[in-house]
């Protein structure tokens, strides 16, 4: 029983210890710090939602961007393509005293370790994988930082306004503001997205092509006077060429107002 006593503490005693020196990353929310990885990233998650850790999901790279709010510490996990794992503290830093990370094999706390199979079928999913979740952490982290203004669109005490648009690996995430000062509420039937050639040469059908978007992120259904709301559009990457512009048509659930804001960025 001592013996076992004993080799409980030590164990206890060395978890804490790997916990302790474990390396800090500092990050903001004004620069991306890029983390890279000896190998393709597989998984990525951190502790808490005012760390973002994005990585290209479809195509495999070695590198990530971390980005972060003002808020408690939090903690990165990582594992790469060969099962090796990586863990760092996270922490809010207003001056950073490095925006690259080159990590090497040696910085891995272990391997993944596969459970074996026994008659009934075991769920092992550490991290989460659902891209949805992905989705979700992103667009709350651009949503509460800081809007800028890309484009806007005013009609009739409607403002629709284009606040940001950020590239991440095969995606684009369009921030939109909508603000109603008409008097009346507006209930939103779509909001649609499109890239249109400005080319007048070119035939009508191939002037204007919808964005489908991946995914929606707190999108309202109506906005009732003196209200303002901001949402996330996730669309496919798209790059626009000189002869095209970018295109945001809102228009009203059983009324005519609409508004179309268009711009070449």
């Amino acid at each position: 029983m001592k013996t076992i006593i004993i080799i409980s503490i030590t164990l206890c005693t060395n978890l804490v210890v790997a916990q302790q020196t474990l390396d800090t990353i500092y990050a903001n929310d004004k620069k991306n710090v890029a983390l890279f990885f000896p190998e393709p990233i597989r998984q990525g998650v951190t502790g808490t939602s005012n760390f973002v850790f994005t990585y290209n999901r479809e195509k495999e790279q070695y590198f990530g961007l971390l980005q972060a709010t003002p808020g408690t510490e939090s903690n990165l996990i990582t594992v790469t393509k060969n099962g090796q794992v990586y863990s760092y503290i996270l922490k809010y830093k207003e001056q950073l005293p490095k925006l690259n990370y080159f990590l090497s094999d040696n910085e891995s706390i272990g391997n993944e370790r596969p459970i074996a199979r026994t008659t009934e079928p075991q769920k092992m999913e550490v991290f989460p994988s659902d891209k949805a979740d992905y989705y979700q952490r992103a667009c709350s982290y651009l949503l509460r930082s800081k809007g800028e203004r890309v484009a806007v669109k005013r009609k009739k005490g409607l403002k629709l306004q284009l606040q940001k648009m950020t590239y991440y690996g095969s995606e684009v995430f369009l921030v939109i503001k909508v603000a109603n000062r008409s008097g009346i509420d507006f209930d939103i039937d779509y909001l649609k997205v499109f890239t249109v050639n400005g080319n007048k040469k070119r035939k009508a059908s191939h002037q204007r092509l919808e964005q489908k978007p991946f995914y929606k992120h707190q999108i309202p259904t109506s906005i009732a006077h003196g209200q303002i709301q901001r949402f996330v559009y996730v669309l496919p990457k798209f790059v626009l060429g000189n002869d095209e512009k970018l295109q945001v048509e809102m228009r009203e659930r059983n009324g005519s107002r609409e508004v179309v804001l268009s711009t070449r960025l």
